[in-house]
């Protein structure tokens, strides 16, 4: 058995810059020498993100769905679909004819409808869904709301579409402690080009999501029973190329960061990474927290 990776550092002496409504370009362009992209790092091949943070989404989907309570019976909306791990997991559980799923990333949308052709999908982003008032029981985001252009406007959406009493949830990785992986690559990344890899390390520009912001937010479009948590994810890797590999096609603002180096600064990055992770060719799995959060619409 493959032994897990926890990997932890803190923050100290990193300045945050504000997050909430504003684009990730906006947030991140100010501190870069060369613009790193957030949300549309994701059109980039689906396959790619599913051998990198796809990994996860089993496990994390498991969570989150047990962590919201969704039951049998009930009418799910995947927001931010991707490939559609959480959408696959709600089909399980509630029969395809129940769930529904709202993806903006064609790429992806070709990777949900190949995954899952029985669940409807939607080419549509969180801040504007083509659903009517109070459609669903349960409105579930997975790794998404941090990309989204406007936060309040996302979840506004997510308590609109959702019927009274209907439970609204969503989770953002803890990027600046439990997402070992990210938190192992971020810190590579600083330790190569430090100025740039201290502006794009996911901890600073995904900042304002943690359980307090994130109650915040429900509590702001008026959901009511708020409550946060921490779910843990695990991913399995068959070595550390396996992992490096889908890195370099540039998805994922890791992927982004990856593809604007030049060579030498791309194999420095490979270096620094994997003896962060001190990991090599052998299978190895590696654990990651997400914050949750979940509420209900009056």
């Amino acid at each position: 058995m493959p032994g897990t990776l926890v990997y932890s550092r803190g923050l100290e002496g990193v300045t945050i810059p504000p997050r909430r409504g504003d684009s990730f370009a906006a947030a991140v362009l100010p501190f870069l020498f060369r613009p790193m992209p957030g949300a549309e790092t994701f059109h980039g091949p689906a396959d790619a993100y599913e051998r990198l943070i796809g990994r996860y989404g089993a496990s994390l989907a498991a969570a989150l769905i047990e962590f919201a309570g969704v039951e049998p019976g009930m009418r799910a909306l995947d927001v931010g679909a991707g490939p559609g791990a959480l959408a696959g997991a709600l089909a399980e559980r509630l029969g395809a004819d129940k769930v529904a799923a709202a993806e903006p990333s064609e790429p992806f949308a070709e990777g949900f409808r190949a995954r899952l052709p029985d669940v409807e999908l939607v080419a549509a982003p969180a801040e504007s869904l083509p659903f009517a008032d109070a459609t669903f029981d349960a409105v579930l985001s997975q790794l998404v709301l941090n990309f989204v252009t406007d936060a309040e406007a996302g979840v506004r959406e997510l308590a609109r579409v959702a019927r009274p009493g209907g439970v609204v949830a969503s989770c953002v990785w803890d990027y600046a402690d439990g997402m070992t992986l990210l938190r192992a690559y971020w810190d590579a990344a600083r330790e190569v080009e430090p100025e740039r890899g201290v502006a794009a390390d996911e901890a600073v520009t995904m900042s304002g999501f943690d359980e307090a912001e994130l109650a915040a937010l429900w509590r702001g479009a008026g959901l009511e029973d708020v409550r946060t948590g921490r779910l843990v994810a695990t991913a399995t890797y068959d070595g550390f190329e396996a992992l490096w590999e889908p890195i370099t096609t540039g998805i994922a603002p890791a992927g982004a960061f990856c593809v604007s180096l030049d060579e030498p600064g791309r194999a420095a990055l490979h270096d620094a990474f994997q003896r962060r992770l001190g990991v090599g060719d052998e299978p190895f799995t590696v654990e990651a927290v997400a914050f949750a959060v979940t509420g209900r619409r009056p």
